[in-house]
């Protein structure tokens, strides 16, 4: 099943995806909303409300306002050796914001303040029922599905000290969506690229994580409680632009396409 967060004009609204038709799941004003209800599936399931075409929709992220959105850095081998780091053991976290988020479709504003827009194609993991120390065995269970999500990051802010948070959750610069697509449909393993103006940067499985997925649920759930519509930001590939030689950023009018076999695209204007 695959879920979207729909922008209609009195607002927005959770739909259900069935080929070209949007379907609203009334009394639900987008898909984090959807998830606070634990029977979630079978109400996006019998959901019968107005329809919409799919084809020229303007899709809010996914999930647009998340309660955390937690991150995972250097969790790709070739993305490790890009950086010259060492294979870590215990996964590297960051957060970013709400504020962050935009949708699949959405343009992606520059910062005057930076000139090193970097960016870095994601697996997104997004939290369907609440949980504490939850098992990696159990994992799966509160798993909703998944979606796909670009970390723009601003390097320049991001190195100006050891910890990543500000230049990791600048303003309306992250990418979120097009739809959270649930787990009996999708299991990571799938080819993740990204390409600016038609030209591929990064192309990767989404299974060659140091981290999977449920062992990133297991052990941030140890740290904190995880709830519905919470997203895990699986980490990025090798082929970011910082790490080439001379180094590459995003420049004012540049396309960056973020692609996930079996989950969707993002398309973002730059």
């Amino acid at each position: 099943m695959r879920l979207l967060t729909l922008r209609t004009t009195e607002g927005t609204t959770a739909v259900r995806q069935d080929g070209n038709t949007l379907t609203e799941i009334d009394g639900f004003s987008d898909v984090g909303a959807l998830l606070q209800d634990p029977a979630w599936a079978s109400i996006a399931r019998a959901a019968n409300g107005a329809t919409h075409a799919y084809d020229g929709a303007d899709l809010a992220a996914v999930v647009p306002a998340p309660g955390k959105i937690i991150c995972v850095g250097h969790n790709y081998r070739n993305h490790i050796k890009e950086m010259g780091r060492e294979i870590p053991e215990y996964p590297t976290l960051f957060a970013k914001y709400q504020e962050s988020l935009i949708g699949p479709n959405d343009d992606l504003a520059l910062p005057q303040e930076s000139d090193a827009v970097d960016w870095e194609a994601e697996l997104a993991v997004v939290i369907g029922k609440k949980g504490r120390r939850i098992s990696e065995a159990d994992a799966k269970d509160y798993i909703a599905g998944y979606s796909v999500l670009n970390d723009v990051s601003m390097r320049d802010y991001q190195f100006r000290t050891i910890q990543w948070l500000q230049g990791k959750t600048w303003e309306k610069s992250t990418p979120f969506g097009p739809a959270l697509v649930t787990t009996d449909e999708f299991t990571a393993g799938p080819l993740m690229t990204s390409a600016v103006d038609g030209e591929v940067q990064q192309s990767t499985p989404t299974g060659d994580l140091v981290f999977t997925p449920e062992f990133l649920v297991s052990y941030i759930s140890t740290i904190i409680t995880l709830n519905p519509g919470d997203v895990i930001a699986t980490g990025t590939p090798g082929g970011v632009g910082h790490a080439q030689d001379p180094k590459r950023y995003l420049q004012e009018g540049q396309l960056l396409v973020t692609t996930i076999e079996g989950l969707g695209q993002l398309n973002n204007r730059v």
